[in-house]
């Protein structure tokens, strides 16, 4: 089979609508990087990750702990209690999700100078120790890690400790990490004697979802490692962060090593959460710990993560799955991803198949809708669709890939409408062409009616009353034998022409044009409760146009001829007829043949227009005079018949009465012997009038009354 494709003037727009796709495919606007989040945020809501025991365990500061220890804060001696605790349960490593950037106001020194005690008792309370010193005590040697909160510079502040070391492999990953300028910090005192010292510090996208956890941060020109990351390599005894770059310029980072554990990022240093359901075994609550509920077996060789549920203390963020989380839980599911080595990964390369996907498919499909029908280029289009959705999300479930159907989605889509658009103006723009043309050969009247009644071209018929305009021009055929034929044809065209343009005007539609004849219908296809009046005012049109156009070509010396117009209405058949290949839309009945009939008789009566009393009685302000009773030839019954008057002078408008015409014929109606001197007289003062001339021979040759008898057609 062979498929045949046409390509019009509008070929270039939907593939410059590509190119400029691809522009923002790489610009990536923030609607397009919503919509691509989305994307991904529905692939976890349909297949979150299943949660597996990891040894991370969460110790929840929850709104029950905080009822049955005390509000918030807790003296600093309460969380040196909690982390003892964990330790002595076997934690691997303990974070604590939580900033102690001032000093306890419980401390018995502070609440010393704080209250109005005697000499003797602030002297006691001062000889106990600072809690801020017992928390130091805790937290030392037992590998606790603490977080800082980095955003804008504060001078309150110093640079957060540190006491690991951070190595790179390959260029320097500082341009693409994100940056801060300085840190809220905990009290050095605290930072000296802790094990590590890690960010809290949370970059959610602009809809405000935590989609991606960074490991590393630059902080002031220092790379510093995510509170996750910390913990992690605390627990581990480790002292290196290696960060693995591309040696192209333009990748960033590929992936992160803490300790024995290598970890795949974004060219950020980033981390994607895959995120599960709310799994209670993953925490337990903080007042289990101190209360000794909580069994060694939860919490021994894990990584314990401490911080808070509790709504006051503001620690809230969105997820993915739609929920809103405590932030110490996104920092245990990226722990647990990493023990589980269950990743999501966007890899650099998936920008590469994107962009590749999208022109190739952009470009197929923009060809498919400007050079296939609509439903196949639509359902091209949802195929493709449907393979870029369905490929993205075998993706996801089968190896854990990001990658976006959404950007090349909308480029095909946006091809396939331009395409279809364009197509669709082209298809107008040739119906257009052939509806003009198929005008030339067919009433625009019946064009119209076709474009709005496709179901109409079918053969049968229906009958209706309708009104007929036969015009046929006197004498060319000879005047073909003395002229030249392609001078003959523009001036019969010219004159065709000019003759089919007044019917078009007076919504009539064209019957057929056989040689130099013409032949009007009125009332179809469109009803026209007016077709009576219209005929005769075409008939009288027509006539007006016919006697200047022969006066135009006598100048010129061409004998042009007379032509001679019948009108007649009455019931006939409408509709197409003909066969399956072939059809033809027409009238078929006697009316047709009576106003043919009625153009024929003009030139026995030397008449210009003759109109039949059934087309008269729709036409009140009509001025015509009677020509008799006319029997055709073949047919019985007589068709009275009646002549338009016009003004000499212009050939057109229509004079009111004759009255001397009238009366005479009413004379020969009546069989009345004055009819004779009464024509005689008429044609005396008139010898142009060919109608009272006809009368007058007929009363001559022993005729008497208004019916006429025609042997010839």
């Amino acid at each position: 089979m062979k498929v045949f494709f046409k390509f019009g003037p509008g070929l270039p727009a939907p593939f410059i609508a590509v190119v400029c796709c691809f522009v923002l495919f790489w610009i990536e606007p923030l609607p397009l990087t919503l919509l691509r989040n989305g994307v991904f945020d529905q692939f976890q809501r349909w297949r979150p990750r299943s949660y597996q025991t990891a040894p991370v365990r969460i110790v929840d500061i929850d709104e029950e702990s905080l009822k049955k220890l005390g509000q918030w804060p807790w003296p600093r001696t309460r969380m040196a209690e909690l982390v003892d605790a964990l330790h002595r349960s076997g934690a691997a490593a303990v974070g604590l999700d939580i900033v102690f950037a001032e000093s306890d106001r419980t401390s018995p020194g502070a609440v010393s100078a704080a209250w109005p005690l005697s000499g003797e008792m602030r002297r006691r309370l001062a000889e106990l120790p600072d809690h801020d010193d017992v928390f130091a005590a805790a937290l030392s040697g037992k590998g606790v890690v603490l977080g800082f909160a980095a955003g804008p510079n504060d001078p309150a502040y110093g640079p957060p400790a540190g006491s690991f070391r951070v190595v790179f492999s390959g260029p320097s990953p500082q341009p693409f990490l994100h940056a801060f300028d300085g840190a809220v910090t905990s009290l050095p005192l605290l930072e000296s004697a802790a094990a590590g010292n890690g960010a809290l510090t949370f970059v959610p996208d602009s809809d405000g979802v935590v989609r991606r956890i960074p490991l590393l941060i630059l902080l002031a020109g220092r790379v510093m490692p995510s509170f996750a990351a910390e913990t992690l390599r605390v627990a581990q005894g480790g002292r290196n962060y290696i960060i693995r770059t591309s040696p192209r310029k333009d990748i960033g980072v590929s992936e992160v090593r803490i300790g024995a554990v290598t970890v795949p990022t974004t060219s950020r240093g980033e981390m994607w959460i895959y995120y599960t359901p709310a799994v209670p075994a993953r925490s337990l609550p903080a007042w289990r710990v101190f209360s000794g509920e909580a069994s060694r077996e939860e919490l021994e060789g894990r990584i314990v993560l401490v911080g808070a549920s509790a709504q006051g203390l503001m620690d809230l963020r969105f997820s993915p799955l739609g929920d809103i989380i405590p932030g110490i839980e996104v920092h245990a599911q990226a722990l647990e991803q990493i023990f589980t080595g269950t990743y999501l990964t966007r890899p650099s390369w998936s920008y590469g198949l994107e962009a590749l996907f999208l022109a190739a498919g952009g470009l197929a499909i923009g060809a498919s809708a400007l050079a296939t029908p609509v439903l196949v280029s639509a359902g091209i289009t949802a195929a493709v669709l449907l393979a870029a959705g369905g490929g993205a999300w075998s993706a996801f479930i089968r190896h854990g890939l990001l990658l976006d159907p959404v950007t090349p989605g909308l480029v095909l889509l946006v091809a396939f409408i331009l395409g279809g658009i364009v197509r669709h103006r082209s298809s107008e723009k040739r119906q257009r062409w052939v509806r003009e043309a198929f005008s030339r050969y067919v009433s625009p009247n019946r064009v119209d009616y076709l474009v709005r009644h496709p179901e109409q071209l079918e053969l049968g018929g229906r009958r209706q009353e309708c009104s007929f305009v036969f015009t046929d021009l006197v004498g060319f055929t000879s005047l073909m034998e003395k002229m030249d034929p392609a001078d003959a044809v523009s001036v019969l065209n010219t004159y065709l022409d000019r003759m089919v343009e007044i019917a078009f005007a007076h919504g009539g539609t064209l019957d057929r044009i056989v040689g130099d004849s013409v032949a009007i219908m009125f009332s179809a296809p469109v009803f026209q409760p007016d077709h009576r009046a219209r005929a005769l005012a075409c008939a009288l049109n027509m006539h007006a146009f016919a006697e200047s156009y022969a006066a135009e070509m006598e100048i010129r010396g061409v004998a042009f001829g007379s032509t001679r117009i019948g009108v007649h209405s009455g019931d006939v058949i409408v509709g197409n007829f003909g066969g399956s290949a072939m059809f033809d839309y027409r009238a078929l009945g006697d009316a047709v043949n009576t106003a043919a009939r009625l153009e024929s008789v003009n030139r026995h009566l030397g008449t210009k227009i003759c109109v039949s009393e059934a087309t008269l009685s729709g036409c009140p302000d009509a001025a015509a005079r009677p020509v008799g009773l006319l029997v055709m030839k073949g047919k019985t019954a007589p068709l009275q018949v009646f002549e338009p008057i016009f003004r000499k002078e212009k050939n057109a408008a229509a004079q009111p009465r004759d009255d001397a015409y009238e009366q005479a014929f009413s004379f020969l109606r009546d069989h009345d012997a004055r009819a004779m001197d009464a024509f005689k007289k008429l044609v005396s003062e008139r010898p142009e009038d060919p109608l009272a001339a006809f009368h007058l021979k007929r009363l001559q040759a022993g005729e008497r009354g208004d019916t006429i008898h025609f042997e010839e057609k």
